[in-house]
């Protein structure tokens, strides 16, 4: 088997919020600028993350889940990357053991050395201590040192460094910056086209901070990493001719590139469009409303009447729709915005959605749906009700609790669930073919195994 060599770099942390992603961001911008060739991935389900990444490397920025997408298919696009980067970031997701699989599970299997990301502010020994309980929790993950964020003065640096053993040395201590913080909302880091120029500024300083902090004394040190090929299997042209109409704008940006791409490769065109903005719905076969943030943009939605119109004449007309999440709320009588106001929507379906400020749902699970099983994930803060009786229900990853409830309404597919389309492509061809009946206030009888 063939292999290919390529320096590789896991960005990890503590927790949450330690700061991976801006640091990734301004390192990618820095590597950038002196014109090398940076591949970012990110772990784990994702939206927000990689359209920052992606705008701050100029790369494409794909996600790397072994439970979601694969062994094999993290393989492949790891090895797809070392072609042809000088430098492969992965940035890891919530702590560095957290999850199964976790971020240090990830860059286990792939023999990638982990920077470990922590904000150091309010502690400084106690750093050391935290980072060397990482290194040493497992065996077989590979630490390069400990980065400390938000570092007060050189005397804050200079304890945490004193505290560490030569073994995990301190790779850089970055200051307090705030120009550098990247924008947020309830979900998550804003997307990345509604703060363009923001992010540049906040790129800009970042790169300029790391490189003032001597950064590249050690990234130039990155060693390579070995990555083998794992051809997957050959797609079938199950949509050929098909003409897939699919919901992106400010409200619907929830969207793979990796599902674009398995649809086009099984023969499918796209035809994106703005139920926003647009007054006219592409001539198209089928229809995806992916997830987003309609919440944020209900009444300019239900303003836009003839599009709804448009979606709900498709609808009749059996022609396949599949509502993820965001588009699922937009497939519903009404919705309620953050500041509870009701809005109307599209009305395909009975039922209404809402949303409840802090607490939501997430977690990965497994649609088991007419058509076959394909893997995904839930994040959402609102909630649904008055719906009809659904299908079936999400297997969650590792937890015997129902997952979402998933309904088929005629030709609709909607559910809560975000679903990753390479995880079952045969399915996901017939549900955009519309193969299946209509399986309205039915359920599906099959027997169905824990997802694991």
């Amino acid at each position: 088997m063939q292999k290919t060599s390529c320096p590789a770099l896991f960005i990890a942390a503590p927790a949450s919020g330690q700061g991976k992603t801006t640091f990734t961001a301004a390192l990618a911008r820095l590597l950038t600028q002196q014109g090398k060739r940076v591949r970012v991935f990110k772990t784990g389900p994702d939206y927000l993350d990689p359209q920052i990444l992606e705008q701050a490397s100029g790369q494409p920025v794909e996600l790397l889940d072994m439970w979601m997408a694969g062994d094999d298919w993290c393989q492949q696009k790891l090895y797809e990357a070392a072609l042809h980067a000088d430098l492969i970031l992965v940035e890891g997701a919530m702590g560095m053991f957290d999850g199964e699989p976790s971020s240090a599970d990830l860059a286990a299997r792939f023999n990638i050395p982990i920077a470990i990301v922590m904000d150091v502010k309010g502690m400084a020994q106690t750093a050391a201590a935290v980072a060397q309980g990482l290194v040493n929790f497992r065996r077989d993950v590979s630490v390069a040192g400990l980065i400390a964020n938000n570092c007060g003065s050189d005397r804050h640096r200079q304890l945490i460094e004193d505290a560490l053993p030569e073994s995990l040395p301190l790779l850089m201590a970055l200051k307090r910056c705030e120009n550098m913080a990247l924008p947020e909302r309830h979900l998550g880091l804003v997307q990345a086209h509604e703060v363009r120029g923001e992010l540049e500024e906040c790129f800009e300083a970042g790169a300029q901070l790391l490189q003032e902090s001597g950064v590249m004394q050690w990234i130039n040190k990155i060693p390579n990493v070995d990555f083998y090929p794992k051809p997957l299997p050959e797609l079938t042209l199950n949509l050929q001719g098909k003409i897939i109409a699919v919901a992106k704008d400010e409200a619907f940006s929830f969207i793979y590139k990796s599902n674009i791409q398995l649809l086009e490769k099984m023969g499918a065109k796209i035809e994106f469009f703005s139920p926003i903005h647009d007054t006219q719905l592409p001539e198209a076969d089928a229809l995806w409303l992916a997830g987003g943030y309609p919440e944020l943009h209900s009444k300019a939605l239900s303003e836009n009447t003839v599009m709804m119109a448009q979606i709900k004449s498709f609808h009749q007309n059996n022609k396949p729709i599949l509502a993820e999440c965001g588009g699922f709320l937009y497939c519903l009588k009404t919705l309620m915005d953050l500041e509870e106001q009701e809005y109307p929507m599209a009305g395909l379906m009975q039922g209404k959605g809402a949303m409840r400020g802090k607490r939501g749902c997430q977690g990965m699970q497994m649609a088991p749906l007419p058509e076959g099983d394909v893997r995904g994930h839930a994040h959402h803060r609102s909630r649904s009700f008055d719906t009809p009786e659904p299908i079936v229900h999400g297997v969650r990853q590792r937890h015997s609790a129902h997952g979402e409830a998933i309904y088929r309404q005629g030709s609709l597919t909607a559910s809560y669930l975000h679903l990753f389309f390479p995880s079952n492509p045969d399915a996901i061809a017939d549900l955009f073919s519309g193969k299946n009946t209509p399986l309205e206030n039915q359920t599906v009888s099959r027997e169905i195994s824990h997802a694991g």
